[in-house]
């Protein structure tokens, strides 16, 4: 992905305290996933020291990550980081950074996008998915920052640490930049697997995407799968990686989170209108997994009314 790219670079070199680069496999344009090219000033293998690493948003392909595609980055990486740099990886840049081992034993943050995958493929790895900036590692050079635009909170960091935090204020100033504070956990899509190959658990899935709000929805998805109550669960569990009743919260509180976005409902309604009846129940659940009120939540979320066209 080309804008973090050049976000990146565009900040850091108008500051005297960096010098940047641009560097790949190999010198010469690099093409993004939307189809715009930037140039890369150098071979990795041209670099033989520095004191910052930033990956970028990485296009996993189709819809999955495909491992071992750029060996020479890795072993680069590996070779900086043992000389001291600092590595970091923005959103799904993470998924390559990963490839070094630099990350084991580590706590770190992706993009909500390839949790999944991550966890999957990496799960030696403590992913923090409520954080949108993580530091970690010896020294804290190990730096990792979640979805996409929270490559402002990192290059803010990185001004920080090595241009002072009066700098990277003014920065955030002159920009218009913020830090995302309350994290990403309210910004992230409860989009469960539906791959898994289980048809009853994959019928019961799509029964309470049309009947969340009936009452004991878990109780109904076991009558109506016909299999034993210890069974559905451990075959829901397997195939979705959430419990039943923990399943049954992500669904109401994403139907919530789309009605505060789009509707003025007071929000005792809302929670009726998901399934449930206790009002401050619901409030203490949303927060929990959005990490925002409900009211918070619209303030932020909601959809604004388009300008008027002035006639003037």
């Amino acid at each position: 992905m080309v804008t973090p790219v050049t976000g990146f670079f565009e900040l850091l070199d108008s500051l005297a305290a960096f010098e940047v680069e641009i560097v790949a496999e190999s010198a010469g344009p690099i093409e993004g996933a939307s189809g715009l090219s930037i140039a890369a000033h150098r071979a990795v293998s041209e670099v033989a020291r520095t004191d910052v690493v930033i990956v970028p948003s990485m296009e996993p392909g189709d819809g999955d990550w495909v491992a071992g595609r750029y060996p020479r980055l890795v072993s680069w990486m590996r070779r900086m980081h043992a000389g001291g740099a600092t590595v970091c990886a923005a959103c799904t840049g993470a998924l390559l950074v990963a490839e070094t081992g630099l990350l084991d034993g580590h706590d770190v943050t992706v993009h909500w996008i390839c949790e999944s995958q991550f966890r999957r493929r990496h799960p030696e790895i403590t992913l923090r998915m409520d954080e949108v900036l993580v530091v970690s590692g010896e020294g804290g050079r190990l730096v990792t920052s979640g979805v996409a635009t929270a490559w402002h909170d990192m290059v803010l960091y990185l001004i920080a640490r090595y241009a002072g935090p009066a700098t990277a204020q003014d920065v955030a100033r002159f920009q218009l930049m913020n830090w995302h504070r309350d994290g990403q956990a309210a910004f992230q899509v409860f989009d469960p697997p539906d791959d898994h190959g289980d048809a009853a658990i994959l019928a019961a899935q799509r029964w309470l995407a049309e009947h969340h709000a009936v009452a004991s929805p878990v109780d109904e998805m076991v009558r109506r799968s016909g299999l034993p109550q210890r069974t559905f669960k451990r075959r829901f569990k397997s195939a979705t990686d959430c419990t039943p009743i923990a399943y049954v919260q992500r669904v109401r509180v994403e139907r919530a989170k789309r009605l505060l976005e789009t509707s003025s409902e007071p929000i005792e309604e809302i929670s009726w209108a998901v399934g449930y009846e206790d009002p401050a129940s619901f409030r203490r659940l949303f927060k929990r997994i959005t990490g925002l009120t409900p009211g918070a939540y619209r303030q932020r979320f909601r959809l604004p009314d388009l300008p008027h066209v002035s006639s003037r």
